[in-house]
């Protein structure tokens, strides 16, 4: 047996999806358009209402907030160095889903290194999530000869946190 830990069993991140929920479309919506442009580097695209909710005043199929996919390794190691930054490396232990997924939520894009306020686009926060799998996940998804994945190959929160506190060097608060 050699000594090397199984390649197959070390978790790496799929993608990385930024979302500005803006609840309307108009001149919000283009702004927020152009913050994801900004921050992320990657052309946004909108995300239409599924539901009308006369209330909030949504209706199907009308452009309410855009998100942006990353899934470039270089790109999504940049951004989530700069968005941790932003959180002063400290997230909650609660952020983390039971499948080893990341989310959490940026209160204004300005924050980011580099970025200056702009009084024609405003304030806008954002929420992002990184998607963590382990390889060979991909065949749960994929058209031709799909599968499943055995509970074993999954990740869980606990192996999520420790992998990011291991590469990204955060400090996860417990409650």
């Amino acid at each position: 047996m050699s000594d090397k830990a199984n390649p197959m069993s070390e978790p790496r991140i799929t993608k990385v999806s930024v979302n500005i929920g803006v609840g309307e479309g108009g001149d919000r919506l283009v702004n927020a358009e152009s913050v994801l442009q900004l921050v992320t580097g990657i052309k946004p695209q909108r995300t239409l209402g599924r539901i009308q909710n006369r209330d909030l005043k949504v209706r199907l199929g009308a452009p309410i907030g855009c998100k942006a996919t990353m899934r470039d390794k270089d790109s999504i190691k940049k951004f989530l160095t700069d968005a941790f930054w932003v959180r002063e490396n400290i997230i909650p232990k609660w952020n983390f889903d039971t499948s080893g997924n990341l989310s959490f939520g940026i209160r204004d894009y300005t924050d980011f290194p580099d970025q200056k306020y702009n009084p024609d686009i405003g304030i806008y926060g954002m929420d992002i999530t990184i998607v963590l799998e382990r390889p060979g996940h991909r065949v749960s998804r994929r058209r031709k000869a799909k599968a499943k994945v055995a509970m074993s190959h999954h990740v869980t929160a606990d192996e999520a946190r420790e992998w990011f506190k291991k590469n990204y060097e955060l400090t996860i608060l417990e409650d």
